[in-house]
């Protein structure tokens, strides 16, 4: 991406593939560039949530509140915030170091 500063290479998408169930989890897919590397869910409140990388592992939580990692929404397209893209590149920078 000739141009744009590598923290907003991320794209989170919704998920609604399973169809969701009125209090059942929101999920979304999360793509560097092109390539999916991850699923964000969170529970309907919001107070329940997690990062699962495609790799495999599953991320401890370092945020309070699921609208730390995930911003826009509504009216304004869904993006991961500039402290989640950091978060998700240190994990996978971990990841590929490992």
């Amino acid at each position: 991406m000739l141009g744009v500063p590598r923290l907003l290479a991320f794209r989170i998408e919704q998920d609604d593939s399973d169809g969701r169930e009125s209090f059942g989890p929101y999920t979304y897919r999360i793509y560097d560039g092109d390539r999916l590397i991850a699923r964000f869910w969170h529970d309907y409140r919001g107070d329940d949530h997690g990062i699962d990388l495609l790799v495999g592992t599953k991320l401890d939580w370092p945020f309070g509140r699921f609208f730390e990692f995930v911003g826009g929404g509504g009216p304004e397209p869904l993006c991961v915030t500039e402290r989640g893209a950091s978060y998700l590149q240190s994990c996978l920078a971990a990841h590929r170091d490992a």
